[in-house]
């Protein structure tokens, strides 16, 4: 049974049509790399994939509960430390213990450091590390490895093939080479809205809080 699927879905930014007629489907241990020049939808598709926005058309299915969003800001509370913040997130969401997360990102040795004195890279593996303590079977990814040095993109890497391992799933916005030889790669390109046209909002939507 497949933990995300999507038929015929198409998306609006700013209230424009950006990509449309869109179909995949994701099984346990499946993960989906999407590709496309800057501005044509990546992050869009993401956003209305994790329910932060509506679809202007389409279906999309996946279990209540089951998609956890990692977007271009990593999600912290700067007064807390590394493993308040996980501890956080992980009561939040109900799941594991956090002691996996901070291993898989090498965040031990940072594990009583307040958010805000972290680097841009530490912040970005402390943000992805939120991830394992999700439980979510459904990662969406948009540029993960923003901020990362080489080492650090292993550590992630290394984290997403184990999610994958585990029968989790992902779909990835990124140019950058993880590893994955079972991914499929989902160019949207030929999915460009074929015109650009205004789609009306749902009454109370506000897009900048979506």
């Amino acid at each position: 049974m497949s933990l995300l699927a999507v038929r015929d879905l198409a998306v609006a930014r700013g209230g424009l049509r950006a990509v449309e007629g869109v179909s995949f489907s994701l099984d346990p241990g499946g993960a989906l790399v999407l590709r496309g020049p800057n501005g044509i939808g990546k992050t869009t598709l993401l956003r209305t994939l994790a329910g932060l926005q509506p679809a202007v058309a389409g279906v999309i299915e996946a279990a209540p509960d089951a998609i956890a969003y990692a977007g271009h800001s990593d999600g912290l509370k700067p007064a807390l430390t590394v493993t308040e913040n996980l501890r956080f997130w992980s009561e939040i969401f109900g799941g594991p213990d956090i002691a996996a997360a901070l291993e898989a990102m090498n965040l031990r040795e940072l594990a009583a450091r307040p958010a805000h004195a972290l680097s841009a890279g530490q912040k970005r593996r402390l943000g992805l590390a939120r991830l394992m303590v999700t439980g979510r079977p459904v990662w969406l990814l948009d540029e993960p490895t923003v901020s990362l040095d080489r080492a650090s993109v292993a550590l992630f890497a290394a984290m997403l093939r184990a999610h994958l391992g585990r029968g989790g799933a992902a779909v990835i916005a990124t140019h950058i080479e993880l590893g994955l030889p079972e991914a499929e790669i989902l160019e949207l390109g030929p999915y460009r809205a074929r015109e650009t046209r205004r789609e009306s909002r749902p009454a109370g939507f506000n897009e900048a809080f979506g």
